[in-house]
């Protein structure tokens, strides 16, 4: 597997609307599935930095190769326009479609507009686009599941903090959280189309990853992804559930209660379990000092969420990477555990009931 770039930030801090106007779609019908699909994910490596990629081969009627961020800090696809639509159809200040959408290529693209930010004030970029809608398979030749009519968001553009414009895919992400954007309520996980019926919840269980196979090339790990969920996952499995949070505004919070313990602070938090995080948790303390940083390797972190998940481990200089933050300087909130924390977790899910499963491998 290649990747033409490395995103380094992925926490999803708002989005900006630009227009109001929604675009309603008749949705196709499809068969309900019987069973659970199992599809493997890329792990990718660049120094201390981690990735898990999903990826697409089809949009619309296009054929593509492209390497999606697998992020369970944000909900909704988000694609490149480039080599998706004709080069006329992309210009500096945006995709122009004429009337309220336009299909092209089996892709139905919207006026609908947005920005959609990734990262928090420290480090972040932003993506600018429109709404879209087309069929999508994930996966490649060694697995993968068409979905109908998955709403997503198709940008032009994405510049860095410094305002530097990115290259073309560089901020292909495939985000599967519980939520909606906050562009549109339209935009949500992709895995929530594909069709359970009654034999299965909607939802996802992700397998702990195998930290010897992230390289340079990206290696391929089979069955590390689950798409629909028995009633066996919800009930017998070993999970450790936690019921999600309603708000108006970015529908369920995948964010969870928890107390965090470190150095001999503990304090009260959220925490986000993000894949799309790629080396370094981050610790949001309202009464760390202006002058905080990362833990020293040998460093013990213990957290325990409001349902009784406990999970502990000690840093290193080559993993567990972690710093404390002042939400004051970085203007999130949320202590945010990244890839790593999957590599010795379980981690699930539920669409349909509103709440995640954790659980210790």
């Amino acid at each position: 597997m290649t990747t033409k770039h490395l995103l380094l930030t992925s926490k999803i801090i708002g989005c900006l609307f630009i227009t109001i106007a929604f675009f309603s779609c008749k949705k196709e019908k499809t068969t309900p599935q019987t069973t659970a699909v199992t599809l493997g994910l890329y792990e990718y490596a660049s120094g201390i930095n981690k990735r898990i990629f999903l990826p697409i081969t089809q949009v619309g009627t296009k054929a593509v190769t492209y390497y999606t961020v697998f992020d369970t800090g944000s909900s909704g696809m988000t694609l490149d326009a480039t080599d998706i639509l004709p080069a006329s159809m992309i210009t500096s200040s945006g995709i122009q479609v004429t009337g309220d959408s336009v299909v092209v290529n089996g892709i139905t693209v919207t006026s609908t507009k947005g920005t959609i930010s990734f990262g928090d004030q420290l480090s972040s970029t932003k993506e600018y686009g429109n709404l879209a809608y087309a069929n999508i398979t994930i996966g490649d030749a060694q697995g993968n599941l068409a979905l109908k009519r998955v709403p997503f968001f198709l940008y032009y553009k994405i510049l860095d903090e410094t305002g530097a414009k990115l290259p073309a895919h560089a901020s292909d992400v495939f985000g599967v959280g519980p939520g909606t954007s906050y562009v549109t309520s339209e935009i949500q996980s992709p895995l929530r189309y594909f069709n359970t019926g009654t034999n299965l919840t909607s939802g996802f269980k992700l397998a702990t990853l195998n930290k010897s196979l992230f390289s340079t090339s990206g290696t391929y790990v089979s069955n590390l992804l689950t798409i629909g969920l028995s009633s066996s996952d919800l009930s017998s499995a070993g999970f450790i559930m936690h019921p999600l949070t309603y708000s108006s505004s970015g529908g369920y919070s995948p964010n969870i209660p928890a107390t965090i313990a470190y150095n001999g602070n503990t304090i009260s938090g959220q925490i986000l379990f993000d894949t799309g995080t790629p080396s370094t948790t981050v610790i949001e303390d309202r009464l760390a000092t202006t002058s905080v940083g990362s833990l020293p390797s040998n460093s013990t972190v213990t957290i325990t969420t409001n349902k009784g998940f406990v999970y502990t481990y000690t840093t290193s200089s080559t993993g567990n990477l972690t710093e404390v933050q002042n939400p004051n300087n970085t203007g999130d909130y949320r202590t945010i555990f990244s890839l790593d924390f999957f590599i010795s977790n379980e981690y699930l899910t539920d669409y349909s009931n509103h709440q995640i499963g954790l659980k210790n491998n």
